[in-house]
């Protein structure tokens, strides 16, 4: 299926659309927005089969994981749902005056309001739950916001019909068809004409460092800077301590096989980089995740582009000085297919080579042989921002090793401990960010309802009339909402 780049013209036009839908949406209520969002979820889940023959066809990926992902979406669709109508989101927090101090202290009430129009960029790994109707769209639209979302050129045809739900879903809700607009853009000149407009209020984007950082870039060049939440690289470091891998080497080994080539490694919490101490545990443990590799066959990669940036990006890494390729897929690929590899090389070689430090897409870890914990935690210090860290460690060990383990957690958004970094859980307590170049903003989640907070600000309402005040912070509380009242979480009236 092949679409036209939107032009700038036409961008112009739906993007002045969009703020004036944007003057309807973010006065609808929390219950409205919910309900809007679960009609998004039906209209999805009503393109049945349809939907899953035309992603496959895109995109490579088998039909068990289509239907797994879809179920995702609908699910964080119905979530975010749920968490936009219980408000505590809002961060509502109330402050009643205190007219008899000297000097009196006024009435104040704040909470979070709604950005503006947010674009989306679809991501390529993930062709429901990132993209055209995922996370970051649904987080916007609880948020109060209109969303633009410009298709990814790898699977256009899904984003197509998946658009079609959620317009559906504003006309079956009554809303202005602007609420939603999607558009089409192989040229990068689409995203920054998106990114320079006035009109955007701020970014979701999911996908490579380059990509994420030139969105950044134009962003904060606009007269009116404006917030871009990328999701960008990392290499999600594994450390395996050496008491740990004594007795659990071989099972440990096996575990990361499976991640390390689940989905032919296209996860952006791909076990990248594997830190050990250079003993016979570690000898075992590499020679164990090399077996179990050699039995994979390599496996279908979500598009051209995708395939030639591993096979570039692996061979330079493999290419490196003091890197050995300790195992391979010994099935020879056919063309858009990734070779499960694992390499490995010394902690030094890996501290002076940043070419090492870098993000390979698909199924590849590199193990780092360290002379002990001391060379660990310098191997540590080097490292950049990641979405994650995992210790396969026991209790004693994290005692033993404070300043290893306080490294680690300075570097990553999700601390794992004795378990793998894919596979990421839709619930409120998930970390899905990380400091850069992890993201662009490590205090936001691009998964959980948390996530709903990158697209809303905070406005104090200083001796406002109870009647003009926003539902959310008036006397009665009549939404029924959590709120902060004098210190003390409430849903009394204040």
């Amino acid at each position: 299926m092949e679409f036209k780049d939107t032009t700038a013209e036409e961008i112009n036009v739906l993007l002045e659309e969009s703020w004036k839908a944007f003057q309807v949406y973010r006065k609808l209520s929390l219950k409205q927005r919910a309900e809007f969002m679960r009609t998004i979820a039906i209209e999805m889940e009503a393109l049945g089969d349809g939907l899953l023959r035309i992603t496959g066809e895109e995109t490579q990926l088998p039909e068990a994981r289509l239907r797994n992902e879809r179920t995702r979406t609908i699910f964080q669709l119905n979530s975010y749902a749920a968490a936009c109508e219980r408000g505590e989101w809002l961060e509502a927090r109330i402050d009643t005056a205190v007219p008899d101090r000297n000097p009196p202290r006024p009435d104040m009430r704040k909470m979070l309001v709604p950005l503006g129009p947010v674009v989306v960029f679809g991501a390529a790994n993930f062709p429901y739950a990132y993209s055209t109707a995922g996370g970051d769209t649904a987080c916007a639209f609880a948020a109060g916001c209109p969303v633009i979302v410009k298709a990814h050129p790898g699977h256009a045809g899904t984003s197509e019909m998946v658009a079609g739900a959620v317009s559906r879903a504003a006309e079956k809700c009554g809303l202005p068809s602007a609420v939603f607009i999607h558009i089409h853009g192989a040229s990068f000149e689409v995203g920054k004409a998106l990114v320079e407009h006035p009109r955007v209020k701020a970014v979701g984007f999911t996908g490579s460092f380059q990509g994420g950082k030139q969105l950044f870039d134009w962003a904060n060049q606009r007269k009116e800077p404006i917030p871009v939440f990328a999701e960008m690289s990392s290499i999600n470091p594994v450390f395996l301590f050496p008491e740990k891998m004594n007795t659990s080497a071989v099972e440990a080994a096996t575990q990361y096989a499976g991640s390390i080539s689940l989905g032919v490694g296209q996860f952006c919490t791909n076990p990248g980089l594997i830190i050990g101490i250079d003993n016979e545990d570690l000898q075992l443990f590499i020679d164990t995740l090399s077996a179990e590799i050699v039995k994979l066959s390599p496996g279908n990669m979500l598009n051209p582009g995708i395939f030639k940036n591993y096979v570039e990006k692996r061979a330079n890494a493999l290419a490196q000085e003091g890197v050995e390729m300790v195992a391979v897929s010994p099935i020879d690929p056919e063309l858009n297919q990734g070779t499960p590899t694992i390499a490995t090389t010394s902690g030094q070689v890996f501290i002076h080579n940043p070419i090492l430090h870098r993000e390979v897409f698909g199924p590849y870890s590199l193990v780092i042989r360290c002379k002990d914990m001391a060379e660990m935690l310098e191997v540590t210090t080097h490292l950049e921002g990641q979405l994650t860290a995992t210790l396969m460690a026991n209790d004693n060990e994290i005692r033993d090793h404070v300043d290893l383990v306080e490294a680690i957690r300075d570097i990553c958004g999700r601390y794992i401990m004795n378990g793998v970094p894919t596979g990421v859980e839709v619930c409120l307590s998930m970390q899905h960010g990380g400091p850069y170049p992890a993201t662009t903003d490590s205090r936001f989640t691009s998964v959980g309802a948390d996530g709903i907070k990158r697209f809303a600000r905070p406005v104090a309402f200083q001796n406002w009339s109870n009647e003009l005040l926003p539902e959310e912070l008036k006397k009665e509380n009549p939404l029924g909402i959590w709120r902060t009242v004098n210190d003390e979480k409430s849903k009394r009236e204040s």
